[in-house]
């Protein structure tokens, strides 16, 4: 089985773009913290950085609600792709697909802890001529 759940922080903004096919898509960049105690008693903290890749209408919630630093539940699959760069030499890269992306924090506490100056997360970053969705619905619905 191959299945990943992520707890963690956005490092960044969502990229948000449109494939060719016109599928949106988002890509995240989740922080998650560990510490332990190491062999000579000092604790140790670590942080690891995990890249995500979101479709459809869960790349435009992203989009519209999510924003640097609030707290995410990421559900999905570990893929590993494979290019060639400029030069010829091949490259992978491993990241999370996420079949379900979820704020695990209300944009009130998350604008108090993380405010950056103006309030772009109340502001959709993409526009799109779809509807409001019950996907939005669902989102403010959320038991936090």
């Amino acid at each position: 089985m191959n299945k990943a759940i992520i707890i963690g922080r956005l490092g960044q903004d969502p990229k948000v773009s449109q494939a060719q096919t016109g599928n949106i898509v988002a890509n995240l960049s989740i922080a998650t913290d560990e510490s332990f105690t190491g062999q000579d008693g000092i604790k140790i903290e670590r942080t690891e950085w995990h890249r995500v890749v979101v479709f459809g209408k869960q790349a435009e919630f992203c989009a519209n609600y999510l924003s640097k630093g609030r707290l995410v539940l990421i559900e999905g699959k570990v893929q590993t792709r494979k290019w060639q760069d400029q030069e010829g030499h091949d490259r992978w890269s491993t990241e999370v697909v996420a079949s379900r992306v979820q704020a695990l924090e209300p944009k009130t506490q998350h604008s108090e802890h993380y405010h950056s100056g103006d309030d772009r997360a109340s502001e959709p970053k993409l526009s799109t001529s779809t509807p409001r969705s019950k996907m939005d619905d669902d989102f403010w619905d959320a038991p936090f």
